[in-house]
């Protein structure tokens, strides 16, 4: 590498700022981070953050102190690494820093920023509850409110509530009349920045890298095989001749309750056993009809106690020139290398991190 600028440590500290600013969906959610070094698919346990519950006074009582307890912890396997890597013949050019953010640092941190988006998004596979219609993309206040009402009915703390929607959704909303004519309000912010802001107690994002869920398919209806009692955390679907799957992240509504697949689920000798969350909120008997929700584009709407982004910094390689920066619960590896089968010195970017839906019950899933 004859730049004499070009350190591992001059591209690691350029390039954290850069991604950190490209990042959307974890700045939107809870953090999880400490500097113990791991390797990807490392378990490690992280702190769920403290929920507490607002309650009336009674004077005859008195008040009913609450548990501070962060120790609640749950598992999480670090199974993600987005990584750019690059040729080092393909930055020689660089006569200068501003070149060399140019030509590498820029255009990697966008596409490690992309990827760590686009992961994040795909928690709405954890989530049952749902507002909106299959096939009808969000477009009116009215849609708005319903998310609200589903939020409020759960519970939902109102303080940071945001939601991200697609690119459809946000070119609907941006042209709704009480935001067109904002500037009546004295503020005309959302129509000069094109985008909706607050709405309805909702900070409102678009990201191209919203989710479509290709739903399950099932060659036929089915029912439970057999009467399952409420609280059940799986249930076996059956019919007299049925083949297919189910996939993780589909819709099932059972008596009026929505419930979401949490594994995989293939259909063999004409019945399908699959896993859902929450657990059966009622009997359901042989008779009980079950509705799958087909393909729809997956907008979420959420606190940010909802999901955890976990990020842990990533072991040097040995016999190699490596350097790892971390800052506001963002860790980056950059490394220097040579490729012996190829012949070739690279420059690797990488990240390790994980997602982990912590409270489903604070999230909804926004149909369209």
């Amino acid at each position: 590498m004859p730049n004499n600028f070009l350190t591992i440590k001059e591209v690691a500290r350029q390039a954290l700022p850069r991604l950190m600013e490209n990042l959307v969906f974890p700045n939107l959610v809870y953090k999880d981070f400490s500097n113990d070094f791991q390797k990807k698919g490392n378990k490690i346990q992280i702190r769920k953050p403290v929920v507490l519950t607002a309650k009336d006074f009674d004077q005859s009582k008195g008040v009913e102190p609450q548990d501070l307890d962060d120790s609640q912890t749950m598992e999480v396997t670090l199974d993600k690494i987005a990584t750019v890597d690059v040729d080092i013949q393909a930055i020689e050019g660089a006569t200068n820093v501003d070149d060399l953010n140019r030509q590498f640092i820029e255009p990697a941190a966008v596409a490690l920023a992309q990827k760590i988006n686009s992961d994040g998004l795909d928690c709405y596979k954890d989530i049952p509850y749902i507002s909106g219609t299959v096939g009808t993309t969000p477009s009116t206040l009215d849609d708005l409110a319903a998310v609200r009402k589903v939020l409020n009915a759960n519970k939902v703390p109102t303080s940071g509530r945001v939601a991200v929607w697609d690119t459809e959704a946000d070119a609907k909303f941006t042209t709704i009349p009480a935001i067109v004519n904002a500037e009546k309000s004295g503020t005309t912010s959302a129509l000069r920045e094109g985008s909706i802001g607050r709405i309805f107690g909702l900070d409102n994002y678009m990201s191209q890298a919203v989710k479509h869920h290709a739903a399950g398919t099932l060659s036929a209806a089915v029912k439970p095989k057999t009467s399952v009692f409420k609280g059940a955390t799986s249930l076996t679907l059956s019919a007299t001749a049925v083949t297919g799957k189910l996939v993780k992240g589909d819709i099932l509504t059972i008596l009026g309750d929505s419930y979401v697949v949490t594994a995989d689920a293939v259909a063999d000798s004409n019945e399908v056993t699959v896993p859902i969350y929450p657990a059966l909120k009622r009997d359901v008997t042989t008779a009980t009809v079950v509705t799958l929700t087909s393909d729809h584009t997956a907008n979420l709407a959420f606190n940010p106690m909802a999901f955890a982004f976990v990020v842990r910094p990533l072991v040097q390689p040995s016999g190699v020139e490596s350097y790892v920066t971390s800052y506001n619960g963002i860790s980056l590896r950059v490394t220097k290398g040579y490729d012996m089968k190829y012949k070739k010195e690279l420059l690797s970017m990488d990240v390790l991190y994980s997602y982990a839906t912590v409270y489903p019950e604070m999230a909804v899933r926004v149909l369209g």
